[in-house]
């Protein structure tokens, strides 16, 4: 039975309880300044407490509900606090999407997120071409990595939107990238070289050095704006460059190989720095792809065509995969210095034309043929076969025009094809 009882005399201050709950440990709550009110709020934790402990009511899940109810608002702070620990890019993009389907889709409480209505909201954004297909799938993530999260956290059973749809990036691709041969890339840096002016607040050897190391390393642009010369042990074998967990991209400390050329260059670059000036002030917040544009441009070398755009990541990472692959580099081993988590990513980095696929069926080996006038499917022109020929002699047989040699099979002979012994 609850104990009823007031804390102060004072008039219309209200009553208290004091009632047990489910584990027998003694909960105060605060009542109603009537007495009648006050009893029945008291009977009530007496009575759910009771159903606890027969089972009849999950603590969790009634937790879970509860949850449910509380204001969006708090457990989007919560997430945004959880999601701190990454890039401050990332927070404040994965924050900024969310926040935006819950108010287009006007939610309230976790109760009222439904995936019909974040798949409504996200195709009005499509038809009215704010995004295109891979900006969908970002939002899609973004708001379904916060159910998800909720769930870990014990703020929801289940995601409402498990099986949300995601677009086919390949039919609508905004931005297709093409990847620049040797002679290409030469010509770009020996346009900055001679370019005789500063794009982006770079000089035109910076910007042949920023390509050179851009190309020879696959590295993205704000993990070249973190080198300094103690990210290079150009005395160890082989060199290495290191890029910080905190500038790379999938926040992981990564040790990457030098080539040799590269070494001799780095090391007339950073002679007259100290080890902690970076390489490239600023680079991340400059306009990359424009110092690209117009340094291509200057030699005649258009910066879009029917195969894509050549902008500062296409020239740097996308040339330098490419170009591995074409240096008989295999795919595992383009995927690890890519730093790539699936070998499928890698593939898209790889533009493999209809040259490089002709030389790849040039490399074949050839088969011992030598090729006959002779009419396909004319016995006439095959000499006749007598009697008398050994059975251990070379049968020559017409095949196509072309006379390849047979040799017969001895016989006990074990022939294992196909399945056939």
């Amino acid at each position: 039975m609850a104990s009823i009882f007031k804390r102060s005399k004072k008039k219309g201050s209200p009553y208290w309880f004091q009632w047990y709950d489910h584990l027998g440990k003694r909960r105060t709550s605060k009542g109603f300044t009537d007495r009648g009110l006050t009893e029945q709020a008291a009977a009530k934790k007496e009575e759910e407490a009771r159903l606890r402990r027969l089972g009849l009511i999950d603590p969790e899940q009634e937790k879970i509900a509860g949850q449910r109810r509380t204001a969006l608002t708090e457990h989007l702070e919560a997430f945004e606090k959880s999601l701190k620990k990454n890039s401050e890019k990332h927070w404040k993009l994965t924050m900024s999407r969310v926040r935006r389907i819950v108010k287009d889709c006007n939610f309230e409480t976790l109760f009222d997120i439904s995936k019909l209505a974040v798949e409504c909201s996200l195709t009005e954004m499509l038809d009215d071409e704010e995004i295109g297909h891979k900006t969908y799938n970002h939002y899609a993530q973004a708001i379904e990595s916060f159910c998800y999260w909720c769930v870990e956290n014990d703020r929801l059973l289940a995601s409402p939107l498990r099986g949300l749809e995601r677009l086919n990036t390949a039919v609508d691709v905004r931005h297709k990238r093409r990847a620049l041969n040797a002679g290409d890339l030469e010509r770009l840096v020996q346009s900055a070289r001679d370019s005789g002016e500063d794009i982006q607040c770079f000089s035109g050897e910076h910007r042949a050095r920023l390509y050179i190391l851009s190309y020879m390393t696959g590295l993205r642009r704000k993990e070249i704006a973190s080198l300094k010369p103690r990210s290079f042990d150009l005395n160890a074998y082989p060199p290495t460059v290191t890029v910080e967990a905190a500038c790379s991209k999938h926040r992981r400390l990564d040790v990457l190989p030098m080539h040799p050329e590269l070494v001799t260059l780095v090391r007339s670059w950073i002679a007259e720095l100290k080890p902690s000036d970076v390489l490239f002030p600023k680079l991340a917040k400059r306009r990359t792809w424009l110092m690209v544009k117009k340094d291509l441009e200057r030699v005649g070398i258009p910066y879009e065509n029917e195969d894509g755009i050549a902008d500062f990541h296409a020239a740097g990472r996308h040339s330098h995969i490419t170009g591995l692959v074409r240096s008989g580099a295999s795919l595992p081993e383009a995927q690890k210095l890519a730093r790539h988590t699936d070998i499928k990513m890698t593939m898209k980095y790889t533009h493999i034309g209809m040259e490089d696929q002709a030389k790849a069926v040039g490399n074949l080996p050839a088969l011992q043929m030598r090729c006959s006038s002779a009419v396909p499917g004319s016995l006439s022109e095959s000499p006749p076969v007598t009697k008398t020929q050994s059975e251990n002699e070379t049968t020559p047989v017409i095949d196509e025009g072309c006379v390849v040699s047979s040799h017969p099979v001895a016989q006990g002979d074990m022939m294992e094809a196909a399945g056939i012994e």
